[in-house]
Formats: structure tokens, C-alpha cells, sequence
């Protein structure tokens, strides 16, 4: 395979399809499913893609039509995609069931599926050593042996060739400790140019502290950019050596998943477009906050030209 057209933001990871309840309530009693997809590194890959920045996906599927719906769903939003089909194993699936009107619990159903099979095969050498920054996601290397070693390969290339890396620490806990999780974070920040956690999960890394001592706890492991989440209350950044703000944008939240990866990709087109630190944060922030306008994990990412939306004082635009 040969890379793709410079620059672009290479990513790789497992995505699912998507299914989810359309109201409220016990799913055993759900009367209709929503059929879709959903990845922590596509959803980044679609966010970039939005923003006008070039985004490379890499990911295994089944032979089945889930994988089929990924590879269609992600490609049709402009994300180059470059995906192995496995004839043994399935399409990962999760479901989402909206409990309450507030909260929503996700089930998984991945253990053995396809894209816990990724490989150094799956991901050309090319395409990482020509990537102006490589992303990748701390539930990759809980997914399987496998996918852990795929993980540290990836970025050693990565690395070898001198392409910046960003790392979501993007905890599950459902898929490992917090002591498993925590040995490999802290295996993977020092190489990492730039870091995004939350609270909890940069506690799981550093231990427990205040959001600007666990962003200078990390950056002394060595990545330049220590970035933490803080969902409403906003997010710090320490940015070599400077510490940061970001308020959260104020929205009526209809569901908060896949904010996290908003946020990522915000910070990122602004990153590998050059733009000023409080710009990342401020992309970032906005992104974050038009996730969670909309049911699903990346429906609702913004296009460049939205970005002045959440502002505007009309609600009607002509």
C-alpha cells in the first residue's frame, strides 16, 4: 500500500457497529434499535476529517455486514480508509441503553473479534514513517496480546521516523485494572509528544491530584503537551511548561459519548495546522460541546464553517 497524500493524521484502532435504543428505558423493552458505528480513533478520524485536516484510519473487521457498515460509514465522511478483512472472527458490536433520561449504560460485545486481531500487517510502515502525527488510544492495547503489540510497534515506527505522537489515555474498565491500565500508561506517555486525560484516568497513571499537578506529573514523563479533560468544568493544558484554561462551551447534553474524541480531534487539527495553543483549546472545547448535541458517537462532530454556531445570537441563520 502506498501512504497517502501528505499531511495527514494516521490513526488505528478497533470500531464497532452501533446499536441503540431510540427511547428511554429497560432495553429488554427497547421496540427499535438504531443501527451505527462507533470507534474512539475513528470518531477522532472523522473529527479531523470534519475540520478540514486529512485523516488515515487503519482497522481489521469481520467478513460479515457490520464490518462492511464500518468500512462504508467511515470512508463516506472522507477518512481514508484502510481496512483488513478477517474471514474468522467478528465485527465488534456495542449497545447503548438510555436507562434514564440522564444516563446510559454501554455494553460491549467484543472479546475475540476482528479488530482485537490488528496486526503490523494491517498498518503499511509507509503510511506511519509519512504521517504528520500519529494518534492512537489507550484501549487498543486492552483490546488483546495482539493489539498491544501492534500498539507498541506502530509507535516505535512512528517514532523512528520522528512523526509526533498523541495519546488518549481513554480508559475502559471493562476491559482491564486500573494497575494493568496504569503499568502500560506509564510505559507509553514518555512516548508521547502530546497526552489527553481525564482526571481519573491521568490518576490511574500518576496518582490522585489536583487537574494542574497531574498535567505537570505527566509532562514530566516527557510528553510537551499534558492535556486534561474536565468535561463541564472545561480542561487544563500544560504546554511546555505553560499552564492553560479552557472553559467548557454550555450545551443541553443529549448524549455525552464520543465528547472526549470531539475534543481530541479539535485539538489536533488546530495542532497540526499551526495554530496557537489557546486556539487548540478553544477548537477543542467547541468540538466537544457539538458531541453531545446528538445521539451517537461522532453524528454531531462539526465542519469548520460550524464552528461559530454555539455563539450565534439567531436561531434561525439565512
Amino acid at each position: 500500500m502506498s501512504a497517502s497524500p501528505a499531511p495527514y493524521v494516521l490513526t488505528f484502532g478497533e470500531t464497532m457497529a452501533l446499536m441503540r435504543a431510540e427511547q428511554v428505558g429497560p432495553l429488554a423493552h427497547a421496540s427499535t434499535m438504531a443501527l451505527g458505528i462507533g470507534g474512539s480513533e475513528s470518531n477522532v478520524a472523522i473529527g479531523l476529517q470534519r475540520l478540514g485536516v486529512q485523516a488515515v484510519w487503519c482497522g481489521r473487521v469481520g467478513v460479515d455486514s457490520l464490518g462492511q457498515l464500518v468500512e462504508r460509514e467511515i470512508r463516506a465522511e472522507g477518512v481514508d480508509v484502510r481496512v483488513a478483512v478477517d474471514p474468522s472472527a467478528p465485527t465488534g458490536l456495542m449497545i447503548k441503553e438510555r436507562r434514564t433520561p440522564a444516563t446510559q449504560r454501554v455494553s460491549y460485545y467484543r472479546s475475540g473479534s476482528a479488530g482485537s486481531r490488528i496486526s503490523p500487517d494491517d498498518i503499511d510502515d509507509e503510511l506511519i514513517r509519512e504521517a504528520s502525527l500519529l494518534h492512537v488510544s489507550g484501549i487498543t492495547p486492552a483490546l488483546s496480546a495482539q493489539a498491544e503489540a501492534t500498539f507498541g510497534y506502530v509507535i516505535e515506527t512512528a517514532r523512528a521516523a520522528g512523526v509526533p505522537v498523541a495519546f488518549d489515555l481513554n480508559y475502559r474498565g471493562n476491559l482491564w485494572s486500573a494497575e494493568g491500565a496504569g503499568s502500560v500508561y506509564r510505559d507509553i506517555i514518555p512516548l508521547a509528544d502530546i497526552v489527553f486525560a481525564g482526571e481519573d484516568e491521568a490518576a490511574i497513571a500518576v496518582g490522585v491530584g489536583e487537574p494542574e499537578e497531574l498535567a505537570r506529573r505527566i509532562a514530566e514523563l516527557g510528553p510537551r503537551h499534558a492535556v486534561i479533560k474536565l468535561g463541564a468544568h472545561g480542561a487544563l493544558a500544560l504546554i511546555d511548561g505553560e499552564v492553560l484554561r479552557q472553559e467548557a462551551v454550555a450545551v443541553e447534553a443529549v448524549d455525552t459519548v464520543g465528547a472526549g474524541d470531539a475534543f481530541v480531534a479539535g485539538y489536533l487539527a488546530e495542532y497540526v495546522t499551526g495554530r496557537s495553543p489557546a486556539e487548540m483549546l478553544e477548537t477543542a472545547a467547541t468540538t466537544g460541546a457539538f458531541a453531545c448535541l446528538v445521539p451517537g458517537d461522532w453524528e454531531g462532530f462539526p465542519r469548520r464553517n460550524e464552528l461559530t454556531l454555539l455563539g450565534a445570537k439567531e436561531p434561525v441563520l439565512r
